[in-house]
């Protein structure tokens, strides 16, 4: 069931009952990226799943990452109620999740980082300029076979043809405009001096083969944060919910284990 959240500018999915928690999703997918995930979570959690804004039915908000966190905060405490709220987030969502724990110490109770990081190296700067530069000379098909590189191995997306498929259309459905503006913010980021910031406790989490958040984001974000611990997912890359959605379940038990019915 999909409901309208902060003044009707969030759109978002909702399933299951007990307490909030909110799933982010990444820059080069959706909020379908979840759903391998969402009906397990949804036996002991109120599982929001929104769409970012400027993605899906969601209004797109100008001023950067910063505005986005604000939005987004505005997003969970409407949808909390006023409940402590948990926090996962993926890839972008994960940067979101974490500029918005910082600029709203209060919204959550936990967060679950998967495959983000505080900022990127310079090579991780630069690819962003890349996609930017390319989507906005030659559109988003240009880019697609980089995209879904840096979301899951080669030999994931020859084992899997229909996932990719329906990955590569959620992709290409991603607003041109607010995709290069997310590759533009994401350049520039840089948190690290803000992480002591985050009281609440964090899971860290990357897929060993990520390319797009490699592993040292992961180890550099968790020995920034007051209260993180760090979880490695073998054999997965960045979106490790969608390739391996048992061993995801499974990290997140321990650190959630006190919400778990």
């Amino acid at each position: 069931m999909d409901t309208l959240l902060a003044n009707g500018t969030v759109n978002a999915a909702q399933s299951g009952e007990g307490p909030p928690l909110f799933l982010f999703h990444s820059l080069l997918s959706d909020r379908a990226s979840f759903d391998a995930i969402v009906p397990a979570l949804a036996g002991s959690f109120r599982v929001i799943v929104p769409e970012l804004p400027g993605f899906g039915r969601s209004r797109a908000v100008e001023g950067g990452l910063a505005r986005i966190a604000d939005r987004m905060a505005e997003a969970v405490h409407d949808a909390a109620g006023g409940a402590p709220a948990i926090v996962l987030g993926n890839g972008y969502g994960g940067f979101v999740a974490l500029q918005m724990a910082i600029r709203h110490p209060d919204i959550a109770s936990k967060l679950v980082l998967a495959d983000s990081g505080a900022a990127f190296s310079e090579p991780g700067r630069e690819a962003f300029r890349n996609m930017a530069k390319v989507s906005r000379e030659k559109g988003l098909e240009a880019i697609t076979d980089v995209a879904m590189r840096r979301l899951f191995a080669p030999e994931f997306q020859a084992q899997h043809p229909e996932l990719m498929q329906d990955r590569r259309a959620a992709f290409l459905r991603t607003d041109p405009d607010v995709f290069r503006a997310a590759c533009d913010a994401l350049a520039s980021l840089d948190l690290r001096s803000e992480l002591v910031a985050v009281k609440v406790p964090v899971l860290v989490m990357v897929g060993e083969h990520d390319e797009a958040t490699p592993p040292p984001m992961s180890h550099e974000l968790a020995a920034g944060l007051p209260r993180a611990e760090l979880k490695i997912l073998g054999g997965c890359a960045h979106v490790p919910q969608l390739q391996s959605p048992r061993q995801f379940l499974e990290a997140i038990e321990g650190f959630l284990e006190e919400f778990l019915r």
